[in-house]
């Protein structure tokens, strides 16, 4: 027999970090978790797989409206007309959504109880799936000691939302161990709630598949779902479903050699080269050029963070189309001169490092500073709130480590441009 495990679909969550741009691709980022949930349905009637399990978070909290629903039901209807049914069980965000609970679903979907653990018996398979939705969004206790002991004589599947442990990056829902699962003597754990691909094999097969469509940086890489095929001796294969339809990509970039921000265009342009020629997908890609390195050009760079994306994009435009997509650039280098250089000239270039070193501890200067940067941090758009990670101290009045940044970028900038 075949089956489908996947988790995370957050069916018609926005994926951000490219919204904020003019060029960005607005229809691929409105309709990419629903694109990549009807690439699986697809997936699943041409592997004429038995049937599909969904371990969480199905849908994205609260809905702004019934359309995720009447489209999900959609795609149901489409497993329907094949004869492969869907067993689904809700995670936190699942249960933040009263619609969630009353959607009335079509009857090859099957939903696992949220009072106790619940078990479906596909009695012409020999298999038996156990499982509990949450109730609550807040659901911090150890559902695995609660499922039901395996059925015997038939291959048993645990459904399971949970953080696991050791993945302290995800809020620490429904937490238990490996051991825990491997002692419930199941044959496979079908896992939901970590967005990374991760599996392990041992009494029992364990698998989280990851999220179906990767939302932003942070979830870098292709990403789908798993086929798995099994008999009567256990599990036989494990396979990854790839059906995402734009991913996510971190490219570093290091500018130690270049001594203008024309010799760093250059270096980023054969960067993203290779990107398209390591990636022959025809999937787009967003990504995040890091630039990197103590430069010569690190003057240069201060301040021009909007004119050097604006190179880039124009380089990903010929390089790949409408391949790439830059999500952002950000420039981290550092000066190659620690000061000294500066110093030793004795002219007013130095009296200005000089002047802002000191007004890393001038608390008049500082607050003072902090008044001014109010005015144009209240003013900013909303989606520059959460983009500049220096407003909050501006806010929060802690301005030390924005002027500590800001001296060596602009000391360098005035002695270039001298």
């Amino acid at each position: 027999m075949k089956f489908i495990h996947a988790a995370d679909i957050h069916l018609d969550s926005p994926l951000t970090g490219l919204s904020a741009y003019a060029d960005a691709p607005v229809e691929m980022l409105r309709t990419a978790t629903r694109d990549a949930f009807t690439n699986l349905v697809t997936e699943a009637i041409e592997q004429q797989i038995d049937f599909m399990v969904i371990a969480g978070d199905l849908y994205d909290g609260t809905w702004k409206d019934h359309n995720t629903g009447i489209y999900f039901c959609s795609q149901m209807g489409r497993l329907k007309k094949v004869g492969i049914p869907v067993y689904v069980l809700f995670g936190n965000h699942d249960a933040e959504s009263e619609m969630t609970k009353k959607l009335q679903l079509p009857d090859n979907v099957f939903i696992f109880d949220t009072r106790k653990p619940s078990t479906f018996r596909l009695e012409h398979l020999k298999v038996a799936l156990h499982g509990r939705s949450f109730k609550d969004k807040e659901t911090t206790e150890n559902l695995v000691t609660g499922y039901p002991g395996p059925v015997s004589g038939l291959f048993n599947i645990g459904v399971l939302h949970t953080a696991l442990e050791g993945n302290s990056a995800h809020a620490n829902y429904a937490p238990c161990s490996l051991d825990e699962l491997h002692a419930k003597g199941y044959h496979y754990w079908a896992l939901g709630h970590v967005h990374d691909y991760q599996i392990w094999q041992g009494a029992s097969t364990v698998v989280f598949p990851g999220n179906l469509q990767g939302r932003h940086i942070r979830e870098t890489g292709p990403r789908g779902a798993v086929m798995v095929t099994a008999d009567e001796s256990g599990v036989q294969k494990v396979e990854r479903l790839f059906v995402d339809v734009l991913r996510w990509h971190g490219l570093e970039v290091n500018v130690a050699e270049c001594n203008a921000l024309s010799e760093v265009v250059a270096v980023i342009g054969k960067a993203l080269e290779a990107v398209v020629e390591n990636n022959p997908s025809t999937i787009p890609v967003a990504i995040r050029v890091t630039i990197t390195g103590k430069t010569p050009a690190h003057g240069d760079l201060f301040g021009l963070e909007s004119q050097l994306r604006a190179e880039v994009l124009a380089l990903a435009g010929a390089i790949g189309g409408e391949r790439l997509w830059i999500e952002k650039v950000k420039v981290a280098t550092s000066a190659q001169d620690d000061g000294e250089a500066v110093r030793a000239r004795a002219d007013a270039l130095a009296d200005l490092q000089d002047l802002l070193e000191a007004a890393e501890t001038d608390q008049d200067f500082l607050k003072k500073l902090q008044e001014e940067l109010l005015g144009l941090v209240n003013k900013a758009p909303l989606e520059l709130q959460a983009a500049v990670p220096y407003f909050k101290d501006i806010r929060a009045g802690d301005l030390v480590g924005l002027v500590r940044e800001v001296r060596p970028g602009l000391v360098s900038h005035l002695a270039k441009a001298e």
